[in-house]
């Protein structure tokens, strides 16, 4: 099955729509339409456009949108097919789990690995958002994509099978595989070795080692009807608990609306809201920590059952979200290896930041480069609520690096912690990560006790818990709109 790739992603009508207008050029309109301030991740574009007011119709507005997308793909569109290389003789991480990808079989597992994530990305002609005339989130929703992935692996580690992958797993494309060597009169610096596209993928290497294809069993179907369940949750439709209408709507309880850019902070709170308000997902809690800052007693009063009902022996699930700030304007070259640390742990669900104006969710390293999901490509919108829909577009087969020094200082790092002896595991094995002789300041910190200001009890009854922000030290209690930059601590 072939799957959609970032290089050679399928534009429907020849039209991919980007991230964002760095310069912030648009084609003339009769009628001004706002622009929320820059951001690091992108802009507003088009976003709040009332037919009512500017007295022009419903199709002028999807013109403009169509324009918009058009002069988006000359200008960032991936009109050129590049080749990720992999190093054949360092570990590749991936969601805590190393690969030496210097032999057919890890090269499999890798695939099955990476092929497995869920890969959210701009859609179009969805619904249109309550609050605006948009049908697509093209331009100003990567912030949002990227939170759906992070979210999507926890709750992948929550409902399915521990090492599940999905069996229909692309294969891997646009990937090259290099031995570094010292440089000689006769061989270059670099060994290329074949790239790896449809010819090396599952056909190949069971035609080699397995023979025909086994047949399903019920555990195989059971966890096939989880997987599924799980995308519709992520669904581009009013109705879906994790999808871009629930998220929007409730980021209009913070001040932003369709179109708005967020910020991997104010994401992180969307998210802990969107899963204490489902209803969908069982024994799930998700806890945003405050001022880099995780307060354990907040999260045993957040998972321990018992502390509400003493009939109660049960420990909730946890997916633990920390925004943090490493650096200034660039990525802080200290917190490097800590970041590192951070990607080998298999209780890390991934980080969602990304470069300046470009959000990505990254989900693990090799080298001195980071390795991710990119959410800027613009697929048609999937009917979740149709029997069998299909899964293609959900997952990618082309893995993209990019290096450290690229990205941007602003993140949200996520943790999964499935009962109390996971939890109190975690805390001394991200300790013991974050804690280095080269580092004056740790990313972030587990403490004993609980926070001052934490709605904890309002999450865990689903309330309509306010937003804890993070802002810079000495700007407390100032009532002025701010940047980005000032929702976190800076290290």
């Amino acid at each position: 099955m072939n799957s959609v790739s970032p290089s050679a992603a399928q534009y429907v009508g020849g039209v991919a729509l980007h991230d964002d207008l760095t310069d912030g050029r648009r084609p003339p309109s009769s009628s001004a339409q706002l622009l929320e301030p820059r951001g690091h991740f992108g802009h507003g574009l088009l976003t709040h456009c009332d037919t009512e007011a500017s007295g022009e119709p419903d199709e002028v507005d999807r013109l403009k949108l169509k324009i918009m997308s058009a002069w988006n793909n000359v200008k960032y569109g991936w009109s050129v097919k590049t080749k990720t290389v992999f190093n054949k003789t360092s570990p590749l991480f991936l969601m805590g789990q190393p690969y030496l990808l210097n032999s057919a079989d890890e090269v499999e597992c890798f695939r099955l690995a990476f092929g497995s994530r869920l890969w959210f990305t701009y859609r179009k002609e969805f619904p249109q958002l309550e609050g605006s005339s948009l049908n697509s989130d093209c331009g100003w929703g990567c912030m949002l994509r990227s939170g759906q992935m992070l979210l999507a692996q926890g709750l992948l580690l929550h409902t399915l099978p521990l090492g599940w992958s999905w069996s229909d797993c692309p294969l891997l494309a646009d990937v090259d595989f290099e031995v570094l060597r010292p440089a000689s009169p006769s061989r270059p610096a670099g060994l290329s070795f074949p790239s790896l596209s449809s010819s090396w993928g599952p056909t190949a290497l069971h035609r080699r080692s397995e023979g025909p294809r086994r047949t399903q069993t019920a555990h195989d179907l059971q966890s096939e009807a989880l997987h599924r369940q799980l995308v519709s949750w992520f669904g581009d439709q009013p109705a879906a608990p994790f999808g871009v209408h629930r998220l929007v709507e409730l980021g209009r309880e913070s001040g932003k609306r369709a179109g708005d850019w967020y910020g991997p902070s104010l994401v992180a709170h969307i998210l802990c809201k969107a899963v204490n308000r489902s209803t969908e997902v069982d024994n799930l809690a998700v806890y945003v920590a405050q001022d880099c800052t995780v307060y354990k007693e907040d999260v045993m009063r957040l998972c321990d059952q018992s502390l509400l009902d003493s009939g109660s022996s049960e420990w909730r699930s946890v997916i633990i979200l920390v925004p943090v700030r490493l650096g200034g304007e660039c990525l802080n070259p200290a917190y490097t290896e800590c970041v590192k640390k951070i990607l080998r742990l298999q209780c890390c669900i991934g980080i969602i930041g990304g470069k300046p104006k470009h959000s990505l969710f990254f989900i693990g390293f090799q080298d001195e480069q980071l390795l991710y999901l990119d959410p800027h490509y613009c697929q048609p919108v999937v009917d979740v609520t149709r029997r069998n829909f299909s899964l293609e577009s959900f997952h990618c087969n082309s893995p993209r690096k990019m290096n450290f020094s690229r990205m941007d200082p602003s993140c949200t790092v996520g943790f999964y912690a499935h009962n109390k002896k996971d939890f109190e595991s975690l805390c001394s094995t991200v300790s013991a990560a974050l804690s280095s002789t080269e580092e004056r300041y740790p990313i972030f910190t587990f403490v004993e006790g609980r926070g001052q200001d934490c709605s904890v009890g309002n999450q865990s009854a689903g309330n309509a818990d306010p937003f804890t922000h993070i802002v810079s030290p000495g700007k407390l209690g100032q009532n002025s709109k701010k940047g980005s930059t000032e929702e976190f601590v800076f290290l």
